[in-house]
């Protein structure tokens, strides 16, 4: 049997070694179109690799991903986040779990897991070819023939695992789509706001964890630390809205309003019921020396000045009216959204390959038998926090392992 691994990235790597271990016999080929591999291992987790997360439960682990949630859902039944830490491991590659569930290995260097993968693939004997651009791929008997850019002869295979990463234009799909295959419209997914007319930016470096974000005006909402940037915001908490808003922010060309909760407590009235009981308890205190549920100093200053009150202002002479200003500050601050910026150097996109097309019992194409698809040119698409990886682990081992 002569497999073609398509794309020498992360899923790439993974299904090329599943396919060696399940299948020993057969001839097992790495096409990559550029000269780098594993290039977005690289870089991932700021050079340090976030491999995938340590959440305990597989439906917790689901419900990271906007979309192909459902179908990992089952594909994690034979291959989920304790089985990936157990594969890096049993390799030699120790792992650390930070507190936020973040998966990365002990040495905190992405070349550790390269490292392991180029061992693999040289153990298993499996042939790596760079600057290998597949141009079609033409159906033939039970195979496929590939043919390839420049001047690079054609070449048959009885099976292929297509696994190229995701592009962040339509064109990028077309050699695919040449073959009746349906593609979903890509558009950004994980991405931070910008925010060029507000004030707020004055403020970067200061994380609130956790905070609460929303859209007005639709079911989207996180809660998270948030990161206030020298653009706007970023972190958790808006990089799980722009995710789970791709397609909803696309359409609005990223402008638009967020509305964000300081103290991630939904009801407003205990807000303004706790702000009401620390007047008695703090009557002389100017409002600027004492801050609400432990709120950054410049951050709670800010507020103060935005909800059209003086720092030196006494508690005891809040009033009614000084209450609302308050809560409303503290749990609907809202502000003007004008564009996006790519989170770190990791593009993720919402779109690829439609899920219509694939069995999931084993990634196979439902109109190719033996064409196989892993990793992030599906449309399926994770939060931060190593789930990306955790989808390319997951696919690309059931391909490996079934075709």
């Amino acid at each position: 049997m002569k497999v073609a691994i398509i794309g020498g990235g992360a899923a790439g790597f993974f299904a090329a070694i599943a396919v060696k271990e399940n299948h020993p016999a057969a001839q097992v080929f790495i096409l990559e179109k550029t000269q780098k591999l594993l290039s977005k291992v690289k870089i991932s987790g700021g050079g340090r690799c976030n491999v995938t997360n340590g959440t305990q439960s597989i439906s917790e682990l689901a419900k990271a991903y906007p979309r192909g949630g459902k179908q990992l859902k089952n594909l994690f039944k034979i291959f989920h986040n304790r089985d990936c830490m157990e594969w890096f491991e049993s390799r030699g590659v120790a792992l650390v779990t930070q507190e936020d569930n973040c998966v990365f290995p002990v040495s905190q260097d992405s070349q550790s897991i390269i490292d392991c993968f180029l061992k693999e693939t040289r153990q298993k004997k499996i042939q790596i070819r760079k600057g290998y651009g597949v141009k079609e791929i033409v159906p033939e008997n039970d195979g496929f023939r590939l043919r390839f850019q420049k001047d690079i002869p054609e070449e048959t295979f009885d099976k292929l695992i297509i696994a190229t990463g995701g592009s962040p234009k339509r064109s990028g799909f077309k050699w695919l789509e040449d073959l009746g295959l349906e593609v979903v419209e890509p558009v950004p997914s994980l991405f931070t706001f910008n925010m060029p007319d507000e004030l707020v930016t004055r403020l970067m470096g200061i994380v609130v964890e956790p905070a609460m974000t929303k859209i007005p005006g639709t079911k989207l909402k996180a809660s998270g630390p948030l990161l206030i940037t020298h653009w706007g915001m970023s972190g958790p908490a808006i990089l799980i809205l722009s995710a789970f808003g791709a397609r909803v922010l696309n359409e609005l060309n990223y402008e638009f309003k967020v509305q964000v909760n300081w103290v991630n407590i939904q009801n407003n009235e205990t807000v303004s019921q706790y702000i009401e009981e620390l007047i008695p308890q703090h009557p002389k205190k100017q409002l600027a020396s004492y801050r609400p549920y432990a709120l950054p100093e410049r951050l709670w200053h800010y507020l103060i000045s935005r909800s059209g009150l003086a720092t030196d202002k006494l508690w005891q002479d809040l009033g009614k009216s000084g209450i609302n200003k308050i809560t409303n500050a503290l749990c609907n601050d809202i502000y003007e959204v004008k564009g996006k910026t790519t989170f770190k150097e990791e593009f993720v996109t919402a779109g690829g390959i439609s899920l219509e097309n694939i069995d999931f019992k084993t990634m196979a194409s439902k109109k190719y038998p033996n064409m196989y698809f892993a990793g992030e040119l599906l449309d399926m698409d994770g939060i931060t926090g190593g789930y990306n990886f955790q989808a390319a682990w997951t696919t690309a081992f059931v391909a490996g392992k079934l075709l």
